[in-house]
């Protein structure tokens, strides 16, 4: 299994981004998947996770309202719709899935998740 995250960039404050991560051996169904982000100088945060189980979706208080996480499952993908971005969401941004259905109060800690890509920088400008 090797995640691949796509879609960063710069943008300025108020605009949308969408990123996306999949499976580069298109083998994998993990059935949590999450997007977790790192500031420079901040501790990993959790911003989403969505479970494959029963579509159930998590979001950070930071982030809800103005990200959405969705999955392609016929693709094995899942997707980070950013939209409204301050410039307190840049930071690298990176996809994590678990083989199995985590539980609340474990899917927004990252060391569960079996699974990490490479992240995706995403730069907003005030």
């Amino acid at each position: 299994v090797q995640l691949v995250e796509s879609g960063g960039g710069l943008v300025q404050a108020g605009g949308s981004l969408r990123l996306s991560c999949a499976d580069s051996g298109r083998t994998f169904s993990g059935q949590t998947m999450a997007w977790f982000r790192q500031a420079p100088g901040k501790e990993r945060e959790f911003v989403a996770a969505l479970r494959r189980s029963d579509g159930n979706r998590y979001y950070s208080d930071s982030v809800k309202g103005r990200f959405t996480i969705s999955r392609d499952n016929v693709e094995n993908s899942v997707y980070l719709q950013m939209n409204r971005l301050k410039p307190a969401d840049t930071a690298i941004y990176y996809c994590a899935a678990h083989n199995n259905r985590l539980i609340l109060s474990s899917l927004r800690v990252g060391n569960y998740y079996d699974y990490w890509g490479q992240g995706t920088q995403v730069t907003v400008s005030s």
